[in-house]
């Protein structure tokens, strides 16, 4: 009988650690939503005592997102298991993952202490997490710079502690995957009461080897992956959640091993991930690249359509990568659009039906034809576009040409009040955001501007992603539209919007501090 690997996404914990703008709850929230359909086994959402927003996400997922486990991390200190413990209150299956390093360099010089004090901490640590949830992980941060002997002790120990899962984490990504192995062969024939604790397995991608050296700690005999949605995550990134799924997929008889990851749910997933977090994905990924499935050789072309598994082991269909050739129309009904999203899978509460069709026919009177990707991003910006937020859009107007100063005009509603201001600007996004400034009376600074088509040719949608910076905070905004300056402008707008929740949080701190 084949043994299952336990499948742990850590793309809203460590995933968003690589983020040049951390994401909002409602993003947060959303990608929970998304990453639960992959049925993964265990959901790390956050590290709770690292900030109020944090503990705030973290509390809602818990409340809101049904199926996996849903897990918090922690150090070894009382403050931050009981943070754990209170944001996770009212998950179904809570877990907290408290951990501590035990390589001699961190012991050394990050530390201070010796093995023995790192011992004790993790003792402590994990007994006042069991007041909590009966599930607790432990990790020995960089576990593969840690001696055999020390490892073994620490393991030992934390599983006599009541740990229930054991994590050795390739933390710096230094590791090879025979010493890897060795490390999970070690373990398993040198501590006694290992059989009482799931091993897991945590890998950094520094040398190009996370995926390779997870594979072989689960042949090694780990039954735990920790992973992220396109691989995404401190440094060079984690072990890529789709790359392992499939190894273990489509190498079921070599490997003799099983997931109960819904595969078809993978290009969704890595699609939303890549836009919400304005990480995109890179054409030759495994898996999820642009041109992953695609074939240029003719030699190659020829053999595809004499018989598919001549040049592709697995069918685009198998990870859910949709059809594009399907195309609707201004004269398409609310049914074709239903249908062909529920095809990609998204399902009925995932957009507002009545806003979505008014967007679509709006796209549609445009460029004559909306393709998949049009619809996707729609949803997903739709979603950005909040109705309870202070400053919305009402209209933009810019002019340019090669002999004279770009000039733009900008309407919006600051709440109830409407207002316009126009501005000129060495091109009509740069006057388009001076104008946004006067009205809003705040300057924000600009660190990074991406432009990029979300479909192909010349009526593609454009979609802006904007990190600025105000009052030492970076804030990422994104917008989409037809129009390139009208998406820099919805971009921008976002970001004064976050700007202006973070305004009032901060207020309402200072009310609660006075009170």
């Amino acid at each position: 009988m084949q043994d299952k690997v336990w499948i742990f996404d850590t793309t809203l914990r460590d995933g968003e650690q690589a983020l040049k703008a951390s994401l909002t709850e409602e993003d947060k929230i959303q990608l929970a939503h998304t990453i639960s359909r992959l049925n993964v086994d265990v959901m790390e959402v956050g590290f709770p005592v690292s900030s109020p927003a944090d503990f705030r996400a973290v509390q809602r997922i818990a409340n809101e997102v049904k199926g996996p486990a849903i897990c918090g991390l922690a150090r070894a200190m009382p403050k931050d298991i009981e943070a754990c413990g209170l944001a996770l209150k009212g998950a179904q299956q809570p877990r907290i993952h408290t951990f501590i390093a035990t390589s001699p360099l961190h012991l050394q010089h990050k530390l201070r202490k010796s093995l023995d004090d790192v011992i004790e901490m993790a003792e402590r640590s994990i007994k006042q997490a069991l007041q909590y949830t009966d599930d607790v992980e432990f990790s020995c941060e960089d576990a593969g710079r840690t001696p055999f002997d020390d490892l073994c002790k620490v393991v030992d120990r934390a599983i006599r502690a009541g740990a229930t899962t054991i994590n050795i984490p390739d933390t710096v990504g230094y590791t090879t995957p025979d010493e890897y192995a060795a490390i999970i062969h070690h373990l398993r024939n040198n501590v006694a009461n290992i059989d009482k604790a799931r091993l897991s397995v945590h890998c950094h991608n520094d040398l190009g080897l996370a995926v390779a050296n997870s594979i072989a700690a689960v042949q090694a005999g780990a039954r735990q992956i920790e992973c992220t949605i396109n691989g995404i995550g401190e440094r060079a990134g984690n072990c890529s959640l789709e790359e392992v799924a499939m190894i273990m997929k489509m190498r079921q008889d070599h490997l003799k091993v099983h997931t109960g990851i819904r595969s078809e749910e993978i290009y969704r997933a890595s699609r939303q991930v890549a836009t919400i977090c304005n990480m995109p994905v890179q054409p030759n990924k495994a898996i999820v690249g642009e041109n992953a499935f695609a074939h240029s050789s003719g030699i190659h072309q020829d053999g595809v359509l004499k018989a598919q598994n001549t040049y592709e082991i697995m069918a685009p269909e198998t990870v859910g990568v949709p059809n594009n050739q399907l195309n609707m129309t201004s004269r398409s009904g609310r049914h074709v659009i239903e249908h062909r999203l529920s095809e990609l899978g998204y399902q009925a509460a995932d957009y507002d039906m009545d806003q979505l069709y008014t967007s679509f026919l709006e796209l549609a009177d445009q460029k004559g034809t909306v393709y998949d990707y049009d619809l996707e991003a729609m949803i997903h910006f739709n979603k950005l576009a909040e109705q309870d937020e202070f400053y919305q859009l009402q209209f933009v107007n810019a002019s340019s040409n090669s002999q004279s100063i770009a000039s733009a005009t900008v309407g919006m509603s600051l709440g109830e009040e409407l207002s316009q201001e126009a501005a000129t600007g060495n091109g009509p996004v740069e006057a388009a955001f001076l104008a946004i400034e006067r009205i809003t009376g705040h300057a924000v600074e600009v660190i990074e501007y991406n432009l990029e088509a979300t479909g192909q040719g010349a009526s593609s949608l454009g979609q802006v992603n904007i990190i600025a910076k105000f009052d030492g905070r970076q804030y990422h905004g994104a917008g989409l539209a037809s129009d390139v300056v009208e998406a820099s402008v919805r971009a921008m707008i976002r970001v004064y919007n976050l700007i202006d929740r973070a305004r009032k949080v901060s207020d309402l701190k200072q009310q609660r501090k006075a009170g």
